[in-house]
């Protein structure tokens, strides 16, 4: 919060500046008004301004398969977690 480590009890005022790492991805919040009570998605969208990076582009599945092939089998199965790893 503003640069410098924070604990999830710490009082967030309007105009700090929230990063946090979520899923891989860096987040950059900055509050416009803290919110008090609990609040609809879109009254608490209102209270904050999205400062993120864009998402990167997700990779074309490489491992994909056809709709309606099935269940695959035990062979192609180990196939498939090797190209995971």
């Amino acid at each position: 919060m503003n640069g410098s480590v924070a604990r999830a009890a710490s009082k967030v005022r309007a105009g700090d500046r929230v990063e946090a790492r979520v899923e891989g991805r860096e987040r950059v919040l900055e509050v416009l008004r803290p919110i008090y009570k609990r609040v609809g998605a879109t009254e608490a969208v209102a209270c904050v301004v999205d400062h993120s990076p864009p998402a990167p582009a997700r990779p074309e599945a490489v491992f994909a398969r056809d709709p309606g092939a099935g269940r695959p089998t035990k062979r192609h199965r180990r196939e498939l977690d090797r190209l995971r790893r």
